[in-house]
């Protein structure tokens, strides 16, 4: 008769820990979903500090901009070596999905009218030195860059 009234109790207690398992985690998710304010729509001002910020996005903006000068571009360039630098490994012999962003860097230096050959080469260079099975996706995409560009 003991081991009976054991079984009972931990089937008890385990039923009790799965009833208190569901309401913390659907009770928490739902009162944090009602404390969330809606967005607002939040207004970009340029910022007038000197530092642009270092994310990848923001980055490709400046390099995106037809009006950027060639130190901004640099600068660009290198905080996307410093801080973006290496890319995800090869998805067998595709490029990774994260390879697009870097793609569409490359092209767009190569097409900007205020890039210069040193610029472009010191980026696939340094790029290709850090990503070495990306080698010839980084040429690509530079061959591409500077078939389009208009002379």
């Amino acid at each position: 008769m003991n081991i009976e009234l054991i079984i009972q109790s931990v089937m008890g207690l385990v039923a009790l820990l799965a009833l208190l398992l569901f309401l913390l985690f659907f009770t928490s998710d739902s009162s944090s979903k009602k404390k969330t304010k809606p967005k607002k729509k939040v207004i970009n001002k340029p910022s007038t500090s000197t530092k642009p910020s270092t994310d990848l996005n923001s980055l490709r903006n400046i390099i995106k901009n037809k009006e950027s000068q060639t130190s901004a571009l640099k600068q660009a360039l290198e905080m996307i070596l410093k801080y973006h630098g290496t890319i995800h490994t090869k998805l067998g012999v595709r490029a990774h999905p994260d390879f697009d962003p870097y793609m569409d860097v490359l092209f767009t230096i190569c097409r900007h009218p205020n890039a210069d050959k040193d610029m472009i080469i010191n980026f696939d260079r340094e790029l290709g030195r850090l990503n070495p099975e990306y080698i010839q996706d980084i040429n690509e995409a530079i061959t591409k860059g500077l078939t389009s560009r208009r002379v």
